[in-house]
């Protein structure tokens, strides 16, 4: 499922909230961070209701829009394609790619030799 970088705005806010939520809610959040009117909005949540990544029930005669994806779910499929269109599937190279063209910090550097030992761990 592909979710745009709008769209998926909406869903941040369905995730963080991690209830339903009435679009009058989900309108006030998300206008909180970006400049968009009621039609915009609608508009994203139209398209998210027919890819089926949101729910709409109707609730004491309010709709509440819900998540049907898992943030978890989303940021792996996510990850996994930007992998596959660009490194070719490999995680290396792109590790690689950040280090050569931006500076790690050293927590980071910690942290991905931590990873590096653990996933050494689970070949036995």
């Amino acid at each position: 499922m592909q979710i745009t970088a709008a769209e998926s705005q909406i869903m941040d806010v369905l995730w963080r909230r991690g209830a339903p939520m009435s679009f009058d809610d989900l309108l006030a959040e998300v206008t909180e961070t970006q400049a968009w009117g009621r039609a915009t909005v609608k508009t994203l949540v139209n398209r998210l209701l027919h890819k089926k990544a949101i729910a709409s029930e109707r609730e004491a005669g309010v709709h509440q829009y819900r998540a049907l994806v898992e943030r978890a779910d989303y940021l792996q499929a996510e990850s996994q394609s930007l992998l596959d269109r660009l490194f070719e599937g490999q995680l290396t190279p792109l590790i690689s790619h950040f280090a050569e063209y931006r500076k790690l910090k050293p927590e980071e550097v910690k942290r991905l030799k931590r990873l590096i030992e653990e996933a050494g761990d689970n070949d036995d």
